[in-house]
């Protein structure tokens, strides 16, 4: 099984290019993760993780990811090599994004509407057909 989940901020705004073949939409970014466990006496240690999201995922994270901001990412861990011009072979690993999320609430300023915490948003309005004024009325 080949299965990541992180959760970190981003290190930079999400980069936007377009495949060469059918002009596919892809997004990369990086996420700093911090490790679990300090070391006494030393400052916290991140790793920073690639990541490349494709197709609406990455114009999802292109449109409303920001660098700083705090998520969370499902994914799993591809390698891919390539040659460039010079002969020379390249390596890297990288997560490719399979589901992002909001990992902390959205501040009052910067908010222009009602998302919720993953990919794609909830309308706005009283338009519910169901509402509660207390948890006694709640059927559960």
């Amino acid at each position: 099984m080949n299965k990541v989940e992180l959760l970190g901020r981003l290190t930079r705004d999400p980069e936007v290019r377009y495949t060469q073949t059918n002009n596919t939409l892809v997004a990369s970014f990086s996420l700093a993760v911090n490790r679990r466990f300090v070391r006494q006496g030393e400052e916290r240690q991140a790793d920073f993780i690639n990541i490349v999201a494709w197709s609406k995922l990455g114009e999802f994270c292109s449109k409303y990811f920001k660098k700083g901001q705090q998520v969370a990412i499902v994914g799993r861990i591809q390698t891919r090599t390539w040659d460039d011009d010079q002969g020379q072979k390249h390596y890297v690993t990288e997560v490719v994004a399979e589901e992002a999320y909001f990992a902390e609430g959205r501040r009052d300023s910067e908010s222009n509407g009602n998302f919720d915490n993953t990919f794609g948003s909830v309308p706005t309005g009283g338009d519910s057909d169901f509402e509660t004024t207390s948890n006694d009325d709640l059927p559960f």
